[in-house]
């Protein structure tokens, strides 16, 4: 299926049960094409390390964080469909 909304950046690391609840949140809309994402694991790289280590998971579009910590799912649909992926 290919996803036609943002390409979206999951900042994580290994082990993180955070991390974990927010991609469940994730995987519907990631099921559903409503964009492309990729995990980044924070510790590759020690500017995102350095600047956002310690809330991680992020998620990102481009710069700009849409979320830390938690994601509901009705945080994320309110953005994608300001992202015009309604």
């Amino acid at each position: 299926m290919t996803a036609s909304g943002p390409d979206l950046r999951l900042l994580g690391r290994p082990g993180c049960h955070l991390c974990d609840d927010m991609i469940a949140v994730l995987r519907p809309f990631l099921n559903a094409g409503r964009f492309t994402l990729t995990l980044v694991d924070v510790d590759s790289d020690p500017a995102l390390a350095a600047r956002y280590g310690l809330l991680i998971p992020v998620l990102l579009d481009g710069d700009l964080e849409i979320a830390h910590y938690t994601l509901s799912p009705e945080v994320l649909e309110a953005y994608l469909h300001q992202a015009g992926q309604a």
